[in-house]
């Protein structure tokens, strides 16, 4: 009798990663990620053959460097941050929440382009035609060589890019074009894999700029695969918080610059303007200093930004004193407020403490633990800090102040805002010359800083 042939085992593999098992998981036991494990037949091993070399290697001194000098995009905060413009054949995802301002910012991009004489096509996969109209006229973005698209179809939208043959093109967003010739819903990992890599594949063929928008999940990360941002030039990510008009632009990934440059815009109703000089909107000003302010000047990229910092201290109802922070990190804040107590003595546990930033922004930088202490015993103590005193300087567990770099950046901007006194760890200045008008003042600890900005205090 003949012994049955067996059929083959089904084997299974991760779209993400290459990672393989012998049955289906819900989660890559490699990358980790969540519904990449499919079913993949065994293929034997294959050899691409050689094909004839149309455009031959060349010396590298003689390839053409001119071909990838960057283009203004007319808005010199987002120059900034894609390291002087747009190249020609580069690839840009724009990542952002939903109605941060990445759409207003994108068609704002597209009008100055199409201001300066180059064709633009911009392609709407989430709005009709008309929505984007609209949105055009409220922010002034309306020009003769912008060309709008809604299509959702990656065939489609390739057509598009063939008959108008722009310079740049804004895909809005990579999530919402789908491809007949793959399996899945519009957004999926292989459809936004296949998507992203056949506009890479034109743009770099025919060198055209492409700013593409991207979806983020619940955790910040952006959605889709992750060789998404492996195959583009340039990863920009777009924060800010709802309730506030200040919006930072960051390049996570750059191929053609720094990425520690910020773009600093504010969002409204007529469409979202650069900033380059934001550090006025994160104080408030005051005729005479009021207890539980402290100032300090935080670096976001290379840019320096002088921020305030509040703070309240009130009597506790019972129980558990309350710790409430907005605009800096909580886990930082308790350990400040734990080191005031056990190293300086200035008695909390017992009080409700509330931590904010002025203007919305976002402190996550050590070097504001000096400036978030010094508010906290000022407002403990009900006496304002010096006036015109800024305070920079990360705060240890031992009650150590440690040094913090680009000081002597941080100083200037105090003095150009027109701060006139700086408390500062000894020895982070080294041999800089000091701003005119600025006087430093040097500590070793915590306790040394309040005695500095609040002489003969009461604990």
């Amino acid at each position: 009798m003949a012994a049955k042939t067996r059929s083959p085992r089904p084997s299974y593999k991760c779209t993400e990663c290459g990672w393989t098992a012998v049955k289906w998981v819900g989660r890559c036991g490699e990358c980790q990620a969540w519904g990449t494990v499919v079913e993949a037949g065994v293929t034997p091993a294959r050899t691409a053959p050689a094909a004839v070399v149309e455009r031959p290697a060349q010396p590298i001194g003689e390839v053409d460097a001119t071909r990838a000098e960057a283009r203004s995009t007319g808005v010199g905060e987002f120059d900034r941050v894609l390291g002087g413009g747009l190249v020609p054949g580069a690839v840009v995802l724009v990542a952002g929440e939903p109605g941060i301002g990445k759409s207003t910012l994108l068609l704002d991009v597209a009008a100055r382009a199409a201001r300066e004489s180059r064709s633009v096509l911009y392609v709407s996969g989430e709005e009709s035609a008309a929505q984007v109209r609209m949105r055009a006229e409220r922010i002034e973005a309306i020009a003769r060589t912008l060309y709008l698209a809604a299509e959702t179809d990656l065939a489609t939208v390739l057509g598009q890019i063939g008959q108008v043959e722009p310079d740049l093109v804004v895909i809005d967003s990579v999530q919402t074009i789908t491809s007949a010739e793959v399996d899945g819903a519009p957004g999926n990992v292989s459809q936004v894999r296949e998507v992203a890599a056949s506009i890479i594949q034109h743009a770099k063929a025919r060198g055209i700029a492409v700013l593409l928008v991207g979806h983020v999940t619940k955790d910040g990360s952006i959605a889709g695969p992750r060789v998404l941002e492996h195959l583009v030039d340039v990863v920009v990510q777009f924060e800010g918080e709802r309730h506030s008009r200040l919006r930072l632009v960051r390049a996570v990934k750059n191929r053609f610059g720094p990425t520690d440059e910020v773009g600093c815009f504010d969002l409204s109703e007529v469409g979202i303007v650069g900033l380059p000089d934001p550090s006025g909107l994160f104080l408030t000003r005051r005729d005479q200093p009021v207890s539980g302010t402290g100032v300090t000047v935080t670096l976001e990229g290379r840019r320096p930004l002088v921020a305030e910092v509040q703070a309240l201290v009130a009597p506790g109802g019972g129980g558990s004193a309350r710790r409430t922070t907005s605009g800096l990190e909580s886990s930082r804040a308790a350990m400040v407020l734990a080191v005031l107590e056990s190293r300086v003595g200035i008695r909390l546990r017992d009080h409700d403490c509330y931590l904010s930033t002025v203007g919305g922004v976002r402190i996550a930088e050590p070097a504001s633990d000096l400036a978030m202490a010094l508010a906290v015993v000022s407002a403990s103590s009900g006496r304002p800090l010096p006036a015109g005193c800024i305070a920079v300087g990360e705060v240890g567990l031992a009650g150590d102040v440690r040094a913090v770099g680009g000081v002597p950046r941080r100083l200037a901007e105090a003095a150009r805002i027109g701060f006139t006194r700086a408390i500062i760890p000894r020895g982070s200045l080294g041999n800089e010359t000091l701003p005119a008008g600025m006087r430093v003042i040097e500590v070793d600890d915590l306790a040394s800083a309040v005695d500095v900005a609040q002489p003969s205090r009461t604990g």
